[in-house]
């Protein structure tokens, strides 16, 4: 009830903010002027020189604690980088937004390095759920495609109304949840005497113990090779290759032309198949399961999969993706609170979501790197920094939650790190709002082909 309620909050809002755009167009806001009509983010090219600065350490602290908390939450953190380099260290926007993607892809790539030698907290199973993976990532690139697409119509104020509507919902909602998944760790500790914990200082929650056959311990490198699902890794990669060639091709076209439609049109097929076939794995096999007996569920998700629950998370796929390619983000402000949503354990939803976003932010990278979006000297440096932090982020948090015995703490980072970016994107945008009103700037719905 409370999910469905969440998703009304979020139609109704953005339903009200896109129709304002109208009552704005017809009002007398603005002056009309053709050389006001501009597309978000055509400012010139700006790239400051690397150099050592009072901005490139406060930067390059913000980007280390940014990449560790965004990762740990799985949220990527492009909310956060985006302000700083363009506050900080003076990028504009569109460069901004690419080296945020090499961010987040740095401290994902990282972060699943780590996963991947990390057991599950609970269960005989990988950490990291390749049946969600394989259902959401389609849908999360389609929506890329749309929310770049959508980046260049949309006036930047609504864009920020956006932002704050869905940034506000989403990290209250993850507040709330981390509050009670908290008190529920509360009374665990209470009625149990000693908290099982494994040899890797992983926090064992509901698990059935045989005393009379003692569990065997993997090595490391076990862990590695059960974790690592070859199979399903080339499915991912598969998708990604096809969505990187049709935007290759489609950055040569002229925009609006019929070659140009025709290659964005094959996206969605390339999606839905990959959707399409992960749908009815999930729903066979959980239809099996019930006739069966079998409470078991089929992947990590606490959820029926029912015609309803698969449409819902096509939506938020799509959603996600749409305000990873506004934003400059990897899509994770929406997959991470997605994941909890519909029942993942903290750990897991972290190591999924970062999977993902692992994916979505490098098919951006290597876009921008071809069409030289982004310094080469800043890109690498910010992606070290990165990748650091998403390793030992990663490693600080499990020890962390190994001692308080407390997963929770994931989703407070998850709500915090979203609220942030609320506040740094809500701000900023609201500034830059206000100035174009009093520079009577064109503050309605830009043309999608003459804005490209």
């Amino acid at each position: 009830m409370a999910t469905k309620g969440f998703v009304i909050y979020l139609l109704a809002g953005f339903s009200v903010a896109i129709l304002s755009v109208f009552f704005v167009q017809n009002g007398e806001f603005y002056q009309s002027s053709n050389l006001l009509q501009q597309p978000i983010g055509s400012e010139d090219k700006v790239w400051p020189e690397l150099e050592f600065s009072w901005r490139i350490v406060l930067a390059t602290v913000i980007g280390f604690l940014g990449s560790a908390c965004g990762t740990v939450g799985g949220v990527g953190g492009g909310g956060i980088f985006v302000p700083m380099l363009t506050l900080l260290l003076g990028f504009d926007t569109k460069s901004a937004a690419a080296l945020s993607k090499c961010m987040i892809m740095g401290a994902s790539a990282s972060s699943v390095w780590y996963n991947l030698r990390v057991p599950h907290p609970c269960r005989e199973v990988p950490i990291l759920d390749y049946d969600l993976a394989l259902l959401f990532q389609p849908m999360l690139m389609l929506g890329i495609t749309l929310g770049v697409s959508l980046s260049v119509v949309f006036p930047y104020w609504l864009l920020t109304v956006l932002i704050i509507i869905l940034f506000m919902g989403t990290s209250s909602r993850s507040f709330f949840k981390a509050i009670l998944m908290w008190k529920e760790e509360t009374m665990l500790k209470k009625s149990m005497k000693e908290v099982p914990v494994n040899s890797r200082g992983e926090l064992v929650i509901d698990t059935v113990y045989e005393p009379l056959v003692p569990k065997e311990e993997k090595t490391a490198f076990e862990i590695f090779k059960f974790n690592l699902n070859l199979k399903r890794i080339m499915v991912l990669f598969l998708v990604w290759f096809v969505f990187l060639l049709l935007q290759v091709f489609k950055n040569d076209l002229v925009a609006c032309t019929p070659v140009y439609w025709v290659l964005n049109l094959i996206q969605f097929p390339v999606a839905l198949a990959v959707f399409g076939y992960e749908v009815v794995k999930l729903y066979k096999e959980s239809k099996k399961r019930k006739l069966e007996g079998n409470p078991e569920s089929v992947c990590e998700a606490d959820i029926q999969w029912t015609a309803t629950n698969l449409i819902f998370c096509a939506f938020c796929g799509i959603l996600g993706g749409t305000v990873g390619g506004l934003l400059g983000s990897g899509g994770g402000f929406i997959l991470g609170p997605l994941l909890l949503e519909i029942g993942v354990i903290p750990q897991v939803a972290s190591a999924t979501a970062t999977f993902v976003m692992m994916f979505s932010s490098s098919l951006s990278v290597v876009e921008f790197y071809l069409l030289k979006r982004f310094p080469m000297p800043y890109a690498l440096y910010l992606m070290s920094v990165s990748i650091l932090a998403g390793f030992w982020g990663q490693c600080f948090i499990r020890k962390l939650i190994a001692i308080l015995k407390r997963a929770s703490i994931i989703v407070f980072i998850l709500s915090g790190v979203i609220f942030a970016s609320a506040l740094t994107m809500g701000v900023i945008g609201i500034e830059k709002s206000i100035r174009m009103i009093h520079n009577h700037e064109f503050m309605g719905f830009l043309d999608f082909c003459s804005s490209q």
